[in-house]
């Protein structure tokens, strides 16, 4: 007999915040909300609030922001809606005391097909190591961060031409999805729970830091088109040029290499800007220049006088 479940939501970006609209249209009984801090943002620092704030204010939901997720006065007041049931995505790491105090404890929401790519940045790693496949996990948390059982997956395609972003929106669509059907089940107690498969070679995906994004023109020319794909449009692939940053966000399909050396940047000042990898070259086709705004190559080279 299936029973209406307290639900506490915990998440921050927008990616969060589909499955919570998600939850909300569909009338489950979501209790209270639980986002990060406000925090300063652009040139003003104004207090901006996060997509999940956002959207549960307009819902009239209670919205909880604490700085200590082990505070006694958090705990308490975490206690006090009764949740039967936790739903975690894209928030940070939780303390025991919380994601097992619900009775039916909490789940995650996570953007890869665990165990594959457990980390901070599974739709990154997914497409700079050149995957065809990844897609969306929902799963009952435990002690060690993404391992534990697995409620429900789906798979989802990743395309020739898909960036982060363009990956990024499918799977937040189709997460908001799965996060209602294991609520669902879970509600008629009717979900299932299965152990991570280990016995294959399991890829990661830790948190990305600026130095990491350098492109190595060294390396062959899909390995370098599906690090930039992996990066764009955040936090974006760069590379020196003329002494200055350049973010490159997207490139074409490798062609064959000229007698140029690996790495320098060769154009016809008008409609391309190439560069030799070490089994091809590449187009350049979108970018941004320290300082400068972020366009294609055209306009590009309309402002800029390129000295081959």
């Amino acid at each position: 007999m299936s029973k209406e479940l307290r639900i506490i939501f915990l998440g921050t970006p927008d990616f969060a915040a589909a499955s919570l609209k998600r939850l909300v249209e569909s009338q489950v009984n979501v209790v209270a909300v639980i986002t990060a801090p406000d925090k300063p943002k652009g040139r003003g620092k104004k207090l901006g609030v996060s997509a999940v704030k956002e959207y549960a204010l307009e819902a009239g939901l209670p919205v909880l922001q604490p700085t200590n997720l082990k505070s006694h006065e958090f705990l308490e007041e975490l206690k006090s809606y009764r949740a039967d049931l936790q739903i975690v995505v894209a928030f940070r790491m939780l303390p025991v005391a919380v994601w097992d105090m619900p009775p039916l404890g909490t789940f995650n929401l996570h953007a890869s097909l665990l165990p594959q790519y457990r980390g901070a940045a599974p739709i990154n790693w997914a497409i700079m190591n050149g995957e065809k496949e990844t897609g969306v996990t929902t799963f009952f948390l435990k002690h060690e961060i993404d391992t534990g059982e697995i409620i429900f997956q789906e798979k989802e395609p990743i395309y020739e031409d898909d960036n982060v972003g363009t990956l990024y929106h499918r799977l937040m669509k189709k997460g908001a999805d799965l996060v209602l059907k294991t609520v669902r089940a879970v509600e008629a107690g009717d979900n299932p729970r299965f152990p991570q498969n280990m016995d294959q070679e399991i890829k990661h995906a830790p948190k990305i830091f600026k130095e990491d994004c350098k492109i190595d023109w060294q390396q062959k020319s899909e390995t370098i088109r599906n690090f930039i794909r992996g990066l764009s449009p955040y936090p974006a692939a760069w590379t020196e040029f003329h002494k200055k940053t350049l973010k490159i966000f997207e490139v074409g399909k490798a062609k064959e290499g000229t007698n140029k050396p690996i790495g320098e940047f060769y154009s016809d000042g008008k409609n391309y800007i190439r560069v030799n990898t070490k089994d091809g070259t590449l187009n350049i086709l979108d970018l941004q220049l320290e300082g400068k705004k972020r366009m294609n190559v055209e306009d590009f080279l309309r402002g800029y006088q390129f000295n081959n």
